[in-house]
């Protein structure tokens, strides 16, 4: 520390804080696996040494003696390091275990990554661009999608990191442990811009974080959602009365969904996303597959925005359709012979 602050530069740690359960226990296993490689690779070398110098030919009369093996020593050899390299495999193991799958109580964030910036969005509304707003002590679920390329959200200070990918949700989990300020990254390159997609993740205390959200709020995403499945007119097809074109949506989010080809699927995230963007390739039973597109008439904020809105729909929440507006452009103007709808 003094000798950077005698030359004038910043200090720079050897470790980036420990700002989560999970850095602990990754940091753990790391430690456990540079010490046994270190160990072995520091072994060899000096054993390469002592027999370089031990049984160097000395004259040119130096003849190798015949070896004919030592098995005591070759089976040592061969099973003493599978060891400590069970001991790594389980070890990892359970730290991935655990940092895969989030609890079902998690706050939930979504984070969109475009060239070149982090867009965050908060289930109330609250919107950030390259920050993002955390309590501390409560596990945080963030679910992550791409515009453009192939970024990565890297949060050293978590000892996490998720590519994130076009076309597909991904999901990361945390539990800050220590308010503060924290480093930001895309770890993938990305573009031109890629050095200044950079950003920093905000801990705070609960209270804090409580307050923080009460003064961003600006609407909820389900309320936006809302606002933008009207504007879409998408409630001309999916509408709870005998006219409905397409599924009920009320009480969709995480049921098993009948598929045409008779195969089931769970209506989450990706399967609402993917009716929206490519409708024919997962079409809900009896249902015909006429629904349009809106590949290019939303965005990837957008299909966020709907998701929150349908995760949302419980029995009778769905608005009556406005019949003086017409459908969107490539929706059906007749009803298709679909199970229970009308001709």
């Amino acid at each position: 520390m003094d000798l950077f602050a005698a030359i004038g530069m910043p200090e720079v740690p050897l470790f980036p804080d420990q700002a989560s359960a999970h850095a602990g226990r990754v940091d753990r296993l790391f430690f456990f696996i540079l010490a046994v490689t270190g160990g072995m690779g520091a072994s060899v070398g000096l054993l390469l040494a002592v027999f370089a110098f031990r049984y160097r030919r000395r004259t040119a009369a130096d003849r190798t003696p015949r070896i004919t093996g030592f098995p005591l020593l070759e089976w040592g050899w061969t099973l003493g390091p599978i060891l400590p390299f069970a001991v790594m495999f389980a070890w990892g193991l359970a730290v991935y275990r655990d940092n895969y799958a989030p609890p079902p109580d998690a706050y939930e964030v979504f984070v969109v990554g475009k060239q070149w910036m982090w867009k965050v969005q908060h289930p109330g509304g609250q919107r950030e661009i390259n920050e993002l707003h955390l309590p501390a002590g409560r596990p945080v679920k963030v679910t992550l999608i791409s515009e453009d390329v192939i970024h990565d959200f890297g949060t050293p200070a978590f000892r996490k990191k998720v590519d994130v990918l076009p076309g597909r949700y991904v999901t990361v989990w945390y539990e800050p442990t220590a308010p503060g300020r924290y480093r930001l990254f895309c770890n993938q390159y990305c573009g031109t811009g890629h050095a200044d997609m950079v950003g920093a993740i905000v801990v705070q205390r609960p209270d804090e974080h409580s307050k923080w959200l009460r003064d961003h709020a600006e609407g909820s995403a389900a309320l936006e959602g809302r606002k933008l499945f009207l504007k879409l007119q998408c409630v001309s097809c999916h509408r709870t009365d005998g006219d409905a074109k397409a599924p009920v949506l009320e009480g969709l989010y995480g049921r098993r969904v009948l598929l045409r080809d008779g195969s089931t699927t769970e209506a989450d995230a990706a399967y609402i996303r993917d009716s929206i963007l490519y409708p024919a390739k997962q079409v809900a039973a009896p249902w015909e597959p006429v629904m349009p597109t809106f590949q290019g008439q939303v965005s990837e904020e957008e299909v966020l925005l709907l998701v929150a809105y349908v995760r949302s729909l419980g029995r009778g929440d769905l608005p009556r359709p406005n019949n003086d507006t017409p459908p969107p452009i490539g929706a059906p103007t007749e009803l298709p012979n679909a199970g229970g709808a009308k001709k």
